[in-house]
């Protein structure tokens, strides 16, 4: 039986069998208000093995900076509509702003630096908590996965997005300083587990850009003794190939498919798929 970095013992986790029917979807927030975990990286790549598995994967681009967007070879610039224009028009159909991409089975609705005055819109708005749900609400059943790429905050968009989630991945780097950030993000799932949305959970916390150094170590055994078994058994590796992969606007997953930090990321989605957490 294989073990994990931190010796625990698990399953392999078996390559899924193809689904003879899709959604209705899981809504997975990608989130962590500190910057630079890898929090769109993931996302991108989570959902670019998900895709590979058969599963249909709908990306939400929540982040002004619009890094999924691009990282999945879509200009949002030249777009009419984007999540932006969804959130404040109801009128507008949201199958008219998603985006297919070059890969199968793996669309997104795009974001742009216009939703950076979402936030103050927001705060007038009835039912503001809620607007993303109620967006996403028509293509539910459409998708087994629906992930939201959040921004690095914890502002009413990310509030948007806990509230639309069914669950909650956390991105944390392997490095000190990105401990330090979490415990007010748990505070904030409490709240909106508490107040807004009671079916809330913690998917798991994914550890992202480890080095096997000591100091790495010491983060990934603070992380575990923090969450436990939340923490995914796949780790993922510091790698070169995951900027080259964002320069060539795909997935790391059909970029280097055979690249260690590919494999890590397929390993996560068999895990989702495995623990039945995605169908």
């Amino acid at each position: 039986m294989p073990t994990d970095l931190l010796g625990r013992e698990y399953e392999t986790f078996p390559v899924p069998e193809p689904l003879q029917q899709h959604g209705p979807a899981r809504v997975i927030a990608m989130c962590n208000q500190k910057g630079g975990v890898g929090k769109t990286t993931s996302s991108i790549n989570i959902a670019g093995a998900l895709a590979q598995y058969g599963r249909r994967v709908l990306i939400v681009d929540f982040d002004p900076q619009g890094a999924a967007t691009v990282g999945l070879g879509i200009n949002a610039n030249v777009l009419d509509n984007t999540i932006y224009t969804a959130l404040f028009n109801p009128r507008i159909d949201v199958h008219d702003i998603i985006q297919p991409t070059k890969f199968a089975g793996l669309d997104i609705i795009p974001a742009n630096i216009d939703l950076s005055a979402a936030e103050v819109q927001l705060v007038t708005e009835v039912g503001r908590e809620q607007i993303l749900a109620s967006v996403l609400r028509p293509v539910i059943k459409e998708y087994d996965a629906i992930i939201i790429d959040c921004q690095p905050s914890l502002g009413l968009l990310t509030v948007n997005a806990l509230t639309a989630a069914d669950g909650v991945i956390i991105p944390v780097a392997a490095e000190f300083f990105a401990l330090r950030g979490v415990a007010l993000l748990m505070q904030s799932i409490e709240k909106v587990q508490a107040r807004i949305n009671p079916g809330l959970e913690v998917f798991g916390v994914l550890v992202t850009m480890y080095t096997h150094t000591l100091h790495c170590d010491e983060v990934v055994q603070r992380i575990y003794e923090a969450f436990g078994d939340k923490v995914f058994h796949s780790v993922i590796s510091r790698s070169i190939k995951l900027p080259d992969a964002n320069v060539a606007a795909a997935p790391i997953t059909y970029y280097a498919h055979n690249h260690k930090t590919a494999r890590e990321y397929r390993e996560v989605a068999r895990e989702l798929i495995a623990k039945g957490i995605i169908a």
